[in-house]
């Protein structure tokens, strides 16, 4: 529900309780096929606000950097991608000059690969498409629809993954069934709550709250 409303944010919570029940090796791929439910549901409750016209750019990225960077660099250590993606995340949104600057090298197909590619390797690379698109659409409604579809995407990229290290993953089908429910059920009252919220106050909360984030990322890696 709270990313319904905002964009993001429950998959952070999600992850942060799933240890309490479940076993380790299944945390990953549980939280992936959760957060696929409640991205592919947030999307199509918003279906008409989403820009189809990007779908194709951000498509080819995503599939170019899940067989890049899965194949490349699963034996790399990537524990220092998180720091670099944060200071990205706070100079796009709040330096113009640096904003000025990566916007003539800032594409979809670049943001696709590192997305879904990073999140092969490292879990969730942050909402680099949000960032992205919080500075060209206006419409808080579009601007969650279509970053949804874009982190649907993401995800799904990692279920053929997950099935083939984590073939225990089945064996909790009736645990991954009820969660996927919730977030549906989830993604309707957020998207309801979305649709009555007032466009610029929550375009401003989604910077603020994509703040946080950037410097939680580079906090951890730094502690």
């Amino acid at each position: 529900m709270i990313a319904a409303v905002v964009g993001f944010g429950g998959g952070m919570l999600l992850i942060a309780f799933l240890p309490s029940f479940l076993a380790p090796s299944l945390i990953i791929p549980t939280h992936g096929l959760v957060q696929l439910a409640s991205n592919s549901s947030r999307m199509l409750f918003s279906i008409n606000k989403v820009r189809w016209g990007l779908l194709p750019r951000f498509l080819i990225g995503s599939v170019l950097g899940s067989l890049v960077i899965g194949y490349g660099l699963s034996h790399i250590s990537m524990d220092y991608v998180p720091l670099g993606i944060g200071f990205y995340i706070l100079l796009n949104l709040w330096n113009p000059r640096f904003s000025q600057a990566v916007s003539r090298y800032e594409n979809y197909y670049l943001i696709g690969f590192l997305q879904t590619g990073l999140g092969l390797v490292i879990g969730a690379p942050g909402p680099l498409a949000l960032t992205v698109l919080t500075k060209q659409l206006k419409c808080k409604d579009e601007i969650i629809a279509t970053s949804s579809l874009f982190m649907s995407i993401s995800h799904l990229a990692k279920i053929p993954v997950y099935l083939v290290l984590s073939s225990e993953l089945l064996t909790d089908v009736p645990v991954i069934v009820i969660m996927v429910i919730g977030a549906v059920v989830g993604s309707y009252i957020g998207t309801k709550l979305r649709f009555k919220a007032n466009n610029a106050a929550l375009v401003k909360i989604i910077k603020i709250l994509l703040t946080l984030l950037a410097l939680r990322m580079i906090v951890e890696v730094l502690l």
